[in-house]
């Protein structure tokens, strides 16, 4: 039966503050609290109204009554009479000018009729010598991106949460990055040469600066890759599932993504040969670590061969290397990049600094040899010019700070202990969600559902309940081949939360028909 399990049925719970213990009593305090915060919200509102009934005695531009006056008049805090005018502002009846007052803002002028964009349809739709529809499904993408309603816990995040984060290291970072010599001034167009070192370093071997652009993050990395390596119209093989924000970015540069499946142990290469073979391909988009969604490691005996098939049809591999910086402190050593490997250029990486700092922290790299890297930076150069030098100098500064293998431990211990606990809070409460693998590094689990399970219904019930999980249908480039969900453990602000979620979760699994 569709999400239905053996445990114990779990008794729904009322909606509590995320993070917090459900209460066995109302305590008197916290309704005190809330009445407070009702009055004050109701007494701004009225004296909110009250203002704009009063606002035709005022001439455009003349001044209201201050705000000590209006205190005294309408028996009020100072708070609630900066908060009505604040309103007022906001819905520009009021302008205020600090220092000065508040004054009757001049009318709006009128709305302009709506204009008729029909015809876009037309422009946008697929042209005929087009091969392959560009329109772009970014919902997938927007999932991760989308901040949840307030109170609902947050299983779908794609970054880490700010309690996770290293403000204090970057904003430092930022400081002493702002007072260097230049840092405003035009960045060389691969990026400054200490960072394009820095990212060689992390990949090893006989990789060199002379490698390594410095990119906008991994996302306009990936971009750049897609676009210099296949033409519209030409298929590129995918490991299934896979990563949707790629699988949106081949679609709208018109490329076809072909799956390849993948188990536990990384992408089949015996499937992987045959998919060249079908479809002639030149390009592989692969995830060797901690892949998402699934959190597999490429296997040790495949690694060679992955990269010997793709020799073999005359292909790239894209090495998407976006989590080696969010390795589990119980991970065994970590495999060096593909591309240390590869010195005849078959593989062409990518890395970020974003995943493990944060969502506005956007640098990354594409390392790349031979005469591919000239065509990288070209397209590179022409979608953006260059990454912003005081945001290059910032990272710099923050990779070369003691603070910076802190933050990573800290990352590594915290990662694990919320897997964990994760893990935990499902084989108890929903033991019916398959766990195939149990990653040891990445943020998330990946949760097959139970068959006749409608993975919609699922996740519109579990954000009904106050959890948003992201749904698995948008990490398959094909139909899948059952319904999924990927679970965070990273967006959240820790164990409560995500206990909390896990019961939520429960509820939602419940609701829905079986």
């Amino acid at each position: 039966m569709p999400c239905r399990g053996t445990a114990a049925r779990v008794p729904v719970m009322p909606a509590v503050p995320v993070g917090g213990a459900v209460p066995t009593a109302i305590e008197p305090r916290r309704v005190a609290l809330s009445f407070a915060f009702m009055q004050q919200r109701s007494s701004v509102e009225d004296l909110a109204n009250s203002l704009k009934s009063e606002l035709n005695r005022y001439s455009i531009g003349e001044k209201l009554p201050s705000s000590r006056a209006l205190v005294e008049r309408h028996r009020v805090s100072p708070v609630t009479v900066s908060r009505a005018l604040a309103q007022l502002a906001a819905e520009g009846l009021v302008v205020t000018r600090p220092g000065a007052g508040a004054f009757r803002a001049a009318p709006r002028p009128p709305a302009v009729a709506a204009g008729d964009t029909s015809w876009q349809e037309i422009a946008l739709s697929a042209d005929a010598a087009e091969p392959v529809p560009r329109t772009v499904d970014a919902s997938g993408v927007l999932v991760t991106l989308a901040a949840p309603p307030p109170g609902v816990v947050e299983f779908n995040g794609g970054y880490l949460h700010a309690a996770l984060q290293p403000e204090r290291a970057m904003a430092a970072a930022l400081a002493r990055a702002g007072r260097r010599p230049g840092a405003w001034g035009r960045p060389p167009i691969d990026g400054l040469p200490e960072l394009r070192d820095w990212f060689a370093r992390t990949v090893g071997s006989d990789v060199t600066a002379a490698d390594v652009l410095v990119t906008a993050g991994g996302q306009s990395a990936l971009t750049t890759a897609l676009r210099a390596l296949a033409p519209p119209g030409a298929p590129v093989l995918v490991e299934s599932p896979t990563y949707p924000g790629m699988l949106a970015i081949a679609r709208a540069a018109g490329l076809r993504p072909v799956p390849v499946p993948a188990d536990p142990q990384g992408v089949r290469p015996e499937l992987l040969a045959a998919a060249f073979r079908a479809t002639g391909a030149r390009v592989f988009v692969a995830q060797p670590l901690f892949q998402n969604p699934t959190g597999a490691v490429l296997a040790p005996e495949r690694r060679a061969e992955v990269v010997r098939t793709a020799r073999s049809a005359g292909a790239f591999v894209i090495e998407d290397d976006f989590a080696r910086r969010l390795v589990h402190d119980d991970a065994a050593p970590l495999p060096a990049p593909l591309a240390a490997d590869d010195p005849d250029g078959v593989v062409v990486h990518v890395s970020s600094l974003t995943k493990a700092t944060s969502p506005s922290l956007r640098v990354g790299a594409l390392v790349a040899r031979g005469p591919v890297l000239e065509r990288l930076r070209a397209i590179h150069v022409v979608d953006s010019f260059f990454v912003p030098r005081p945001l290059q100098e910032a990272a710099l500064e923050l990779v070369g700070s003691p603070a910076w293998r802190r933050h990573l431990r800290t990352v590594a211990t915290e990662l694990r202990t919320r897997r964990d606990a994760m893990a935990a809070a499902l084989r108890l409460h929903l033991p019916e969600l398959a766990l195939p693998h149990l990653p040891s590094g990445g943020y998330h689990l990946w949760l097959r559902l139970p068959d006749g399970t409608d993975e919609g219904a699922l996740v519109a019930a579990a954000l009904r309940a106050g959890v948003a999980v992201a749904p698995g249908r948008p990490y398959f480039s094909a139909e899948p081949p059952a319904g999924h969900v990927r679970l965070s453990f990273a967006g959240v602000a820790g164990l409560p939360e995500i206990a909390e979620g896990v019961r939520r979760l429960r509820a939602a699994c419940d609701e829905i028909p079986g």
